[in-house]
């Protein structure tokens, strides 16, 4: 062999036997990576070891800590106090030339601090782990998972209302393109197509009163899936400052809102019915559970957001926050029809609110008018 050839050996030698690092996910019952951050090279291993009882590495950026940036997860890998093997995921850097920044979707953990970074500056940078861990807690530390009933001591100041205006987009998806029309805020993304659409799965009610994920982001054209687990519960759209009642009820333009109707699911069940809806647009969308128990779910916390904006004050912590302040008879109205595993009833006034965008020119309202920020809490 040739010394030529010998250093191109040796030159892939890093990237095919990169250094593995194993970080723990909540051990002992603490909201924290183990440990939370390290520096590493292109090609190195993280193996994450999830600890009970229920948490996601996903990644996200430095100015938005607590939400998802569609970069890499792991998914919500539940484990029981019991159980005798710790579920694993790794993660292979591939770009070593900036930091990679990491949280736990499960509600209320990233405002708690439950963050992880790879190759992060070194304080007093501004973009240290420190700083990022700050800003999550700054920015979302209104969460609290353990929660199971409004949390009335302390101070507590009501968000504002969200500062609403019509924005206007046009969107093309292959030969199609249409213009829509919807009401949104600040810090809302422009309704771009996504480039292959994807369908996110949320569960309801399979850890309790919770629907898992309670906060994600979804581009125009994706559809959203609400799986229901025992027992009884709906997928009712709310608005941000009412999250406790039908967007029907409080709209005053009009909208209408999707609602699933109550599921029924028996505890030995099997087959799990599906709700569907699917994203026209890049507005905020709030949603409960309308069961009124006892207890009340959404009183309790069971609340979910699609596309909040994490970066002011009417973010899905602040959502969460207000629905267990917010009594427990303001539920009328949660129950519904809704067409199921197909496109929700139309939240913009359409037929299909929220539902399908057509693949022909369309205009005007057929689209989902605004909605309001997310939620869900465990059982």
């Amino acid at each position: 062999m040739t010394i030529s050839a010998l250093a191109l050996v040796f030159g892939l030698l890093p990237a095919a036997l990169g250094a593995t690092f194993t970080v723990q996910v909540g051990p002992g019952g603490q909201l924290v990576y183990d440990p939370p951050q390290i520096t590493a090279v292109k090609g190195d291993t993280v193996t994450f070891v999830f600890n009970p009882k229920n948490h996601t590495v996903t990644q996200s950026n430095f100015d938005t800590p607590c939400v998802p940036n569609g970069g890499a997860t792991s998914g919500f890998r539940p484990v029981s106090n019991t159980s005798a093997l710790l579920d694993q995921w790794q993660f292979v850097l591939a770009d070593d030339t900036k930091p990679a920044w990491f949280h736990c979707e499960q509600t209320g953990h990233c405002g708690k601090g439950m963050v992880f970074a790879i190759n992060a500056p070194a304080d007093p940078d501004p973009h240290s782990f420190s700083a990022f861990q700050a800003l999550a807690i700054k920015i979302n530390g209104t969460g609290d998972s353990s929660a199971s009933a409004p949390a009335n001591t302390g101070s507590y100041t009501t968000p504002p209302a969200q500062s609403w205006a019509t924005a206007t987009a046009t969107i093309s998806n292959a030969a199609s393109t249409w213009t829509t029309v919807y009401t949104s805020y600040d810090g809302t993304p422009a309704p771009t197509y996504a480039a292959q659409p994807v369908d996110h799965k949320i569960l309801v009610g399979a850890d309790g009163l919770n629907y898992t994920p309670s906060n994600i982001s979804a581009a125009v054209g994706d559809t959203v899936t609400f799986e229901f687990h025992p027992k009884n519960h709906t997928v009712t759209q709310s608005s941000f400052l009412a999250p406790c009642k039908a967007l029907g009820e409080t709209s005053t333009t009009g909208q209408v809102g999707f609602k699933s109707g109550f599921r029924p699911v028996a505890d030995n069940a099997t087959d799990f019915p599906t709700f569907q809806i699917t994203i026209n647009d890049t507005a905020p969308i709030w949603g409960y559970c309308g069961q009124q128990g006892p207890p009340v779910h959404c009183t309790s916390g069971m609340v979910f957001s699609i596309n909040a904006v994490e970066t002011g004050p009417n973010n899905f912590a602040a959502f969460k926050e207000l629905a267990m302040r917010s009594g427990s008879n303001t539920n009328a109205g949660a129950g519904g029809s809704g067409t199921g595993s197909g496109s929700a009833p139309g939240a913009s006034g359409s037929s299909k609110p929220n539902g399908a965008l057509g693949e022909s020119s369309v205009s005007g309202a057929a689209l989902v008018l605004g909605a309001f920020a997310g939620l869900a809490a465990l059982l």
